[in-house]
């Protein structure tokens, strides 16, 4: 074995195998991967290697359509055979809902240009002769569907990978890794030590134990999944060509043909955890006994499907770990707080990702960032805050809902409340049904008397339609408490804290105490990898703010400017808390709460102060994310509870209510305000996003600085645009959420990334990107909202307060 190497990736399954192979791809050759035993052992060699390009998600289908088209390039480059099976997959749906998931799905493919369309029920038979269509609303193909070798293409990737001049080594497990004073790697194996600049854990089933060895800990849970392949069936014996795949979704299970009988697997409700403390160092190439009555329900609703399925034998079952991730996606990237460590682990569905997966990690290893915007797959997205217990309870409902239905502003309450504010018992009494938030409890809307208090998700408008209308239009009339707790908060001081933090964000650190500046944090290829509120306390103290989901991601950038002298760089979020009070008579509200002057003279916009609020220590910012006039105001968690109840309490003779997020996102949205993750991303850039005026090329540096000038003269790929959309009325009408297709004149030429309904302009209100040479103020386009083109209008100007008069009042 060799003694140094540029990157050791651990674990020999499809998802390390094509990490090594994108990394030789992308020209680093000494490479090595160790695996325990044989390649594919753990869950990729018995998995049943479906393939799908769509996803609920705009780049995960990128990244799923990429790996479709790399398996074919494969093939040519190794020899091999990858045992590809493209019948095309028939998507049925029996519900209403489930319609409207469908042609929502067939309204995205034009994007990437694939084949995902509306087949009759003549068309239905002719794909899949075997099916009874008693019940089938609509039934969608999609031709590239279908399966592959599950081992033959980690082979593949194997031998692709050494033939660039990558190694493997079988049966070397790792026992040990520890990080060396540089931040490189000594990975002990049983065959010697090996001394990685990278270490990528890609171990699967062992992903845990592996993680355990650098000092933390990932939120995997491995759960038993079975599928059974019958005997032959007479009439698939008789036919002339492959029937195609079955995804019926709404019943849990998938089902195609596996030579001349049927593989059929389901997702049952209560899953069966497997090695919840450890996975068993000696598993491997195992499985376990067959156990179909969990999933003899499921089994009947694919026989009534399929009716041929219920008089044929069963030749095999395989039943078999799987490991899950707390939403079912995946987790990769690199590990907050260890340098030049990775991870890859968390794979369901891995043969329609795997090269997606590697492709992304290998270029975060060689270029510093990916490409494309992967934070659906960003092992940052869960924190310290995810525990065990919630681990357990949310990988089990993803498990058993595997097929569920993606809604707009859709929650999961599996595993919930974990973290909870001071206000949060007031907050439920007044109504409030929350949302989780990077681990807390946050509330989305608040029920009004006679209103059921819990969520309801649907592509039509919910029953908390009225209610989101009755907060965003009390706030724009008169006033609104909106709880901001959620913002990640950040503290910087010392004497360096100023230049410290300019020579990182784009914007100039505001010069006067006092001032407060928007900035974007530009990443390693000029994107937008942050957009953070930054205010001067003093010479020696700065209070940032960011995106509260992002946090950890944030973080992981800043860990790479630090330590720095002078400097003391602190997350703040789990001790401030805060409210804003915002809307005409928002200053009259703060007023009562304070003896500080908030004149516009005293406190203009765009700036803060410390101040005393009912006698206690605050900071309070002229600035609101709803873009009316607001005072945002942050206080010590210890008085939470009692800044909210005071604020209502005070805003009582003016009307003020409580507004939660969903009402705040039709606010922003109307304002024409973009918000991380949606609008801004490490894949648009300033000029594209609409934040160029607050990049300033005159600073010697800043993050993203040389990336940024190398491609400004650029024309800008797409731009940022606000459209107004012709739907119907009232409750039985739709709104956009994001995703959906943009047309013009039939072509597609963008996507929304946040919709709403406009209370104030009433009328349906959405962000999204075009095409440059479409971007024309005025002009008519198409956007495809529930999978239905909705006539719609690029706005000029934003809906709400468009010279900013309120704002500034």
């Amino acid at each position: 074995m060799q003694s140094h190497v540029q990157v050791a990736v651990i674990g020999g399954g499809v998802a390390g195998c094509s990490v090594l192979y994108h990394l030789t791809k992308l020209g680093w050759r000494d490479v090595v991967l160790l695996e325990r035993d044989e390649l594919t052992s753990g869950s990729t060699w018995h998995a049943a290697g479906g393939l799908h390009g769509l996803h609920d998600n705009n780049n995960v289908s990128r990244m799923q359509y990429y790996t479709l088209q790399l398996y074919r390039e494969l093939e040519r480059e190794t020899g091999m055979s990858l045992g590809i099976h493209q019948p095309g997959t028939l998507y049925l749906a029996g519900t209403r809902q489930r319609e409207h998931q469908l042609r929502i799905q067939a309204s995205r493919a034009p994007a990437y240009g694939a084949e995902f369309y509306e087949v009759s029920g003549s068309e239905l038979l002719d794909l899949n002769p075997l099916l009874n269509t008693e019940g089938v609303r609509l039934a969608m193909y999609e031709p590239l569907g279908g399966y592959l070798d599950p081992s033959a293409v980690t082979q593949a990737y194997a031998r692709a990978a050494r033939t660039r001049g990558a190694t493997i080594h079988r049966h070397t497990p790792v026992i040990e890794t520890r990080v060396r004073e540089d931040g490189s790697w000594n990975v002990v194996t049983l065959g010697g030590t090996l001394h990685a600049e990278v270490v990528v854990n890609a171990a699967g089933l062992w992903g845990r134990e592996v993680a355990r060895m650098a000092g933390f800990r990932l939120p995997l849970i491995p759960i038993e999944h079975q599928y059974f392949v019958t005997e032959d069936i007479p009439r698939i014996s008789g036919l002339d060509r492959e029937l195609a795949s079955v995804a019926e979704r709404d019943k849990e299970y998938y089902l195609r043909q596996e030579g001349n009988g049927l593989l059929v697997g389901a997702y049952e409700k209560a899953g069966k955890v497997w090695a919840e403390a450890g996975t068993p160092e000696d598993f491997g190439h195992d499985l376990f006994d067959p156990d179909l009555d969990r999933i003899s329900d499921i089994v009947m609703g694919a026989c009534s499907r399929v009716p041929a399925l219920a008089e044929a034998g069963i030749k095999r079952v395989i039943n078999g770990p799987m490991i899950w991730s707390p939403d079912a996606s995946a987790l990769i990237g690199p590990v907050r707080g260890l340098k030049n460590y990775f991870v890859c682990n968390g794979i369901i569905p891995g043969f329609s990702q795997s090269a997606g997966l590697g492709k992304t990690v290998a270029e975060w290893i060689v270029e510093g960032e990916p490409e494309s915007d992967m934070f659906v797959w960003d092992v940052a997205r869960f924190g310290s805050w995810t525990t065990r217990s919630y681990a357990r309870a949310a990988a089990l409902d993803a498990y058993g809902s595997r097929f569920r239905i993606h809604f707009p502003n859709q929650e999961i309450m599996a595993g919930r409340p974990l973290k909870t504010r001071p206000a949060y018992e007031l907050q439920k009494s007044l109504g409030a049904v929350f949302g989780l938030s990077y681990g807390w409890e946050h509330p989305h809307w608040f029920a009004s008397a006679g209103t059921v208090q819990e969520d309801e998700f649907s592509f039509e408008r919910p029953r908390w339609f009225e209610m989101m209308g009755q907060e965003a239009l009390g706030l724009r009339q008169s006033a609104g408490l909106i709880d901001v707790s959620n913002f990640a908060k950040y503290r910087i001081s010392g004497p360096n804290a100023v230049s410290w933090l300019d020579r990182i964000i784009a914007n100039h650190v505001p010069g006067e105490n006092g001032r407060m500046c928007l900035t974007p944090l530009l990443g390693l290829r000029a994107g937008v990898s942050g957009d953070m509120t930054v205010g001067r306390v003093s010479d020696r103290q700065l209070f940032m703010i960011g995106s509260g989901m992002a946090e950890d991601y944030h973080l992981r950038i800043f860990d790479e400017f630090l330590p720095a002298r002078g400097v003391t760089f602190e997350c703040v979020t789990e001790q401030l808390c805060g409210v804003n009070v915002a809307g005409p008579q928002a200053r009259r509200v703060i007023e009562r709460l304070t003896d500080r002057d908030l004149s516009s003279e005293a406190l203009p916009f765009m700036h803060v102060a410390q101040v005393r609020i009912n006698g206690h220590d605050a900071m309070i910012m002229r600035v609101s994310f709803s873009g009316d006039l607001g005072f945002e105001i942050y206080v010590d968690a210890a008085y939470h509870l009692e800044l909210y109840r005071t604020a209502l309490e005070a805003g009582a003779e003016f009307g003020i209510r409580p507004v939660g997020s969903r009402a705040l996102a039709s606010l922003r949205i109307e304002k024409g305000y973009g918000s991380w993750g949606r609008e801004y991303s490490p894949e648009w850039r300033p000029d594209e996003s609409g934040v160029e005026r607050l990049v300033k090329i005159a600073k010697p540096s800043f993050a993203g600085r040389d990336a940024w000038m190398q491609i400004r003269e650029q024309p800008p790929r797409q731009l940022l645009c606000q459209f107004s959309i012709e739907t119907r009325p009232g409750k039985t009408g739709s709104d956009a959420w994001g995703g959906e297709s943009i047309f013009r004149d039939g072509q597609y030429v963008g996507r929304i990334t946040s919709g709403s309904y406009s209370f104030t302009a009433g009328k349906s209100v959405a962000l999204g990107y075009v095409d440059t040479g479409h971007a024309v103020p005025g002009d008519g386009f198409e956007v495809a909202i529930v999978g239905v083109s909705q006539p719609a209008r690029l706005l000029d100007r934003p809906l709400f307060d468009p010279a900013g008069e309120r704002l500034r009042a």
